[in-house]
Order: C-alpha cells, then sequence, then structure tokens
C-alpha cells in the first residue's frame, strides 16, 4: 500500500511541474509573439541582455557621431559657398585693378574704380564674418566671437583661433569642423605678413589719391590679389576634400546603423514563427498532459488491481 501511494504522489508531482513547465513555456511564448521581444529581463538570458546594451551603447554613439557629421557638413558647405564667393569678388577686384593700371584710365575713372573696389572691400569683411546656419562664426577657429575686428582707421584684425578644432564623426575618426580665418583671409608677400582687406585698402587709398602714381600702385597690387586668390582657392580646395571626407563618413555611419539594428534584431527579437510553432508544441503537450493526467488521477486503488 504504501509503495502505491508513494508511486502516486511521485506521479502527481511530476505531472505537475511538467504541466507547470510547459504553461510557462506558454505564456513566455505568448509574450515573446506580443511584443516581438525574445525576453523581457536580463535574468531569462544574461549573454543576450549583456550583448543588446552594448548595441544600444554603440547606437547612441553612431547617432550622437551622425549629428556631428550633419552638423559638420553643413558648417563646411557654408564655409565653402563663403570662399567662393570671396574668391568671385577678388577675380572682380582684380579685373579693376588691370583697369585702374591701365594709363588711359583717369582721375575720375580711378575714383570710380576706388568706389567699387571700397564696396568690395565692406563684402570681403562682412564674408569673412559669416557664421553658420546656428549662428556660429565659420573662420573664428574655436572661438565664438567675431572672427574679424576693424577698428576706426579702418584697419582688420584677425580675432579668432589658429585652429578650428576637430569633430568626432566615427570611432577614430575626427574631421576639423572648418578652417581659421588667417588660413583664408591673410598670406605672406615677398615674406611680409598680409591680407587681402589690407591690398584692397591700400589700392583704395592709392586710386583716391594717396599715391604719386597710382597707376603703378594698381600694377603692384595685382600681386598681392594673386596671392589672396591663391589662398582662397587652396581654402576651396581643403574645405572640399573635408565635405567629401564626411559624405564617405556618413554612407559608412548609415551602413553601421543597418549593422547594429540587424544585430540587435538577432539578439533580442522574436523569431515570429518559430515562436509560434513552439507554442502549439507546446499547447499541444499540455493538453496531452492534462488529458493523461485527467486519466490516471481518476483511477482508484481498486481499479488499479483489478
Amino acid at each position: 500500500m504504501s509503495s502505491i501511494t508513494n508511486s502516486t504522489g511521485s506521479f502527481f508531482n511530476r505531472s505537475l511541474a511538467q504541466m507547470t513547465d510547459l504553461r510557462e513555456g506558454i505564456e513566455r511564448s505568448r509574450a515573446q509573439i506580443a511584443t516581438g521581444r525574445k525576453f523581457e529581463r536580463g535574468s531569462q538570458d544574461p549573454a543576450g541582455a549583456a550583448q543588446l546594451r552594448s548595441v544600444a551603447r554603440r547606437e547612441a554613439l553612431t547617432r550622437v557621431e551622425g549629428d556631428n557629421a550633419a552638423r559638420l557638413g553643413q558648417d563646411l558647405g557654408a564655409a565653402a559657398d563663403e570662399v567662393e564667393a570671396v574668391t568671385a569678388l577678388l577675380q572682380r577686384a582684380r579685373e579693376l585693378a588691370v583697369q585702374a593700371a591701365n594709363s588711359p584710365t583717369g582721375a575720375d575713372g580711378r575714383r570710380a574704380i576706388a568706389f567699387e573696389l571700397e564696396q568690395l572691400r565692406e563684402e570681403l569683411f562682412s564674408r569673412a564674418n559669416g557664421t553658420s546656419l546656428t549662428g556660429e562664426p565659420l573662420f573664428a577657429g574655436q572661438s565664438s566671437g567675431q572672427a574679424f575686428t576693424q577698428d576706426a582707421l579702418g584697419n582688420v584684425t584677425y580675432a579668432g583661433t589658429p585652429t578650428s578644432g576637430a569633430v568626432p564623426v566615427a570611432p577614430g575618426t575626427a574631421i576639423e569642423r572648418g578652417l581659421p580665418g588667417n588660413e583664408v583671409f591673410e598670406f605672406d608677400l615677398g615674406g611680409t605678413p598680409t591680407s587681402a582687406f589690407a591690398v584692397l585698402g591700400g589700392l583704395v587709398t592709392a586710386l583716391q589719391g594717396g599715391a604719386p602714381d597710382p597707376a603703378a600702385a594698381a600694377n603692384a597690387a595685382l600681386e598681392g590679389i594673386d596671392a589672396a586668390l591663391d589662398t582662397t582657392n587652396r581654402a576651396t580646395t581643403i574645405l572640399g576634400t573635408r565635405m567629401a571626407w564626411v559624405e564617405q563618413v556618413q554612407q559608412q555611419q548609415g551602413e553601421r546603423s543597418i549593422a547594429l539594428a540587424e544585430r540587435r534584431s538577432r539578439v533580442g527579437d522574436t523569431d515570429i514563427a518559430d515562436a509560434i510553432a513552439r507554442l502549439q508544441q507546446s499547447l499541444t503537450a499540455l493538453e496531452a498532459s492534462q488529458a493523461a493526467f485527467a486519466r490516471v488521477s481518476s483511477l482508484t486503488l481498486f481499479d488499479a488491481l483489478r
């Protein structure tokens, strides 16, 4: 009698444990199907949870790098536009200098040229202090103030920093934000530091009567204007190269984002077809277990001995 009782008790315990496991598996499969996630708590899959945390950190950093690259591309584009406009301005100034150097051009003609050159110089100063879409100076380096300042006598001075600073846009990759103004508007002329502002300003003064031979002064100014053009052409090349680099980085960022999303899906997302198949299997097994349990538990000792 004791042996039969013990066997019956063991059967009941095993059956109940089996059905409990099946019910838990069914609820887990249902939750996976409903939420689309393989697990709700890290304790259900510690290794998978650790991988998801790693992916989440990398995705967050990628978003920051993506924002950096987008803003950097905008800033470089804005700087390139300003430099392109400055180049066109200097080319016009060169044309005017050639006209002023022409002997038949009289005093009135040179005064008219001086007036236009003064307007070009003012535009040059304005563009040198151009700002980004967010209002930050494009050519002040890492300074937040104006790139160039001008005193009462019209002397222009660079007020920014000598470097622009680099922006992180990818793991191990940082690209300089732009070019400091001293690399765009200042240069050496015959071994002497000068600027595009000084060249144009000096020419204006000469054509307004400040030089005994304005035609010769205009001719001499051509060297300075050509040096200014060489400097802006170099700046255009550098900015264009960095813009192309940013575009390449952004393409790589897109590919990296896709790869991270795929990895996150493999680790943490439910395979719906597999989950449905497991759910059906578990339901079938539970029904069979319940039926078997009901049949066996309904037997009496008399039935067992009969």
